[in-house]
């Protein structure tokens, strides 16, 4: 038996439909069946099932002999930080990220929050579940509420220099969802202070939804979406901010907005990341997503590092950076891993150090991109809902493959020509494929070629 709500790295459903109680339990017994644990840690999202949905999940570790650390309200990486800082045998948030406000579901992850995904024992989490049978224990486990909300702060601040910062005016929009504490938590650390060897230091800090509320009365928070980012932008220009930061519902993503409340690929970021990463870790391993690849490629070259590609998402790319022993990871669909984080995203790390280099570098955040935007100019990535993606995939191929350069099949195809390239990829969970095009600074010949895909996928579809 299939269950609909479990996908290829977590589970996400409609309440109750796809997702109710009984499974949220049953979910629990045969995470414990499957893993073995001696402890989990257990944390929830802002939505208004989470609380009853985790506390199902709990009493079905508990029933199975396992010890439930809770950890409350919070983001997704707090959970993957908790379950590395507590040496936990594993973790799940309860959380559907950006997902309509009716869904819910869950993110899971074993031992040094390693990710648990259909290849890695979600499916036989899933076949367990589904039976509603499982294995007597030996003893009832317990319940334990913890606090690691101070040791997380501690770490995300660990990766810049805090009191080297000028007074930066920062726009932050959680999205009602679980940013909202932390930032409230950083703030008091990163804030204005009058002492004499700190002063004019320190981040002024502007709000708009940060009070977490389930009901999403500004909308779900999922910022990658262009119809989503208004608010964010407006409030930029009109507090005067020297950047915009906004994330979605569990904030594992951040996405950025310069001072002029334009908003911020998320490709142009990981090359950012990835060379203030380098002059810490001379000659280190970048791992990189294939949708779009030169300006990554480029700086951490230039800069001494090595790129190394690995294919879309989140388990694919923590797999390849432990075997690479790579110390940062970056995807354009704005997910940033670091080595010291657990291998793990983080939707806090990355616009903290964006602040130090706009800091060290003495430049605007819009100045610190505009160049590489001239340079490779991008489509941003496109969705087109066609009925059978692999056959499109494959007659794209042929019709592109005379006069490649290269073509590359990491994650969907990949095909390079001298000035332009184009990654066109399927959806996991949809009859949907995705494209992204860049070229070398000539944005015209990046739209004609961006068009030319897209009525060719008219045709073909």
């Amino acid at each position: 038996m299939k269950l609909s709500c479990f996908k290829a790295y977590d589970v996400r459903g409609k309440v109750p439909e796809e997702l109710d109680e009984l499974l949220a339990y049953h979910i629990g017994r045969a995470l414990a069946q499957v893993l073995s644990p001696g402890a989990v840690v257990v944390g929830r999202d802002v939505r208004l099932s989470s609380p009853e949905l985790a506390e199902s999940l709990s009493r079905g570790l508990m029933d199975s002999g396992v010890d439930v650390l809770d950890i409350g309200l919070c983001g997704t990486e707090q959970v993957y930080f908790s379950t590395a800082h507590l040496g936990a045998s594993g973790g799940v948030m309860v959380t559907a990220s950006h997902n309509p406000k009716g869904d819910n579901g869950m993110k899971f992850v074993r031992e040094q929050s390693k990710p648990i995904s259909g290849d890695t024992g979600l499916k036989e989490i899933e076949a367990l579940a589904a039976t509603g049978t499982f294995r007597d224990a030996a003893r009832k486990g317990e319940i334990k509420y913890v606090d690691t909300l101070e040791a997380y702060i501690s770490r995300l601040l660990s990766y810049i220099e805090p009191f080297s910062l000028p007074p930066f005016k920062v726009l932050v929009n959680p999205g009602n969802g679980c940013a909202g504490p932390v930032i409230d938590m950083l703030e008091r650390r990163l804030q204005y202070t009058p002492l004499p060897a700190v002063a004019g230091r320190g981040i002024q800090f502007v709000k708009i939804f940060s009070e977490p509320d389930g009901n999403f009365p500004h909308g779900i928070p999922n910022p990658l979406l262009p119809e989503n980012r208004d608010a964010t932008a407006r409030a930029v220009i009109e507090s005067g901010a020297d950047i915009g930061v906004a994330w979605d519902g569990d904030f594992d993503r951040c996405f950025l907005f310069d001072e002029k409340g334009k908003f911020i690929e998320g490709y142009y970021i990981v090359g950012l990341l990835a060379e203030a990463m380098l002059a810490n870790h001379p000659g280190a391993k970048i791992i990189h997503d294939p949708r779009l690849t030169w300006n990554t490629i480029d700086i951490v070259k230039s800069a001494g590092g090595i790129p190394v590609m690995s294919k879309t998402g989140h388990a694919f790319i923590k797999e390849r950076m432990r075997a690479e022993d790579a110390v940062y990871g970056g995807e354009m669909s704005a997910h940033h891993y670091f080595k010291d984080f657990a291998y793990c995203d983080s939707g806090m790390i990355p616009w903290l150090i964006t602040l130090e280099i706009m800091a060290k570098k003495g430049k605007k955040l819009s100045e610190l991109v505009e160049e590489r935007e001239k340079l490779y100019p991008v489509s941003g990535e496109i969705n087109r809902e066609i009925a059978d993606p692999a056959a499109a995939l494959k007659k794209v191929e042929e019709h592109y493959a005379p006069g490649a350069v290269s073509i590359d099949h990491t994650d969907g195809v990949s095909i390079e020509f001298g000035e332009w390239r184009f990654n066109l990829r399927m959806s996991n969970t949809e009859p949907m494929v995705r494209l992204n095009v860049e070229a070398r600074g000539d944005r015209k010949l990046m739209e004609q070629k961006t068009e030319e895909l897209l009525e060719f996928l008219n045709e073909v579809s």
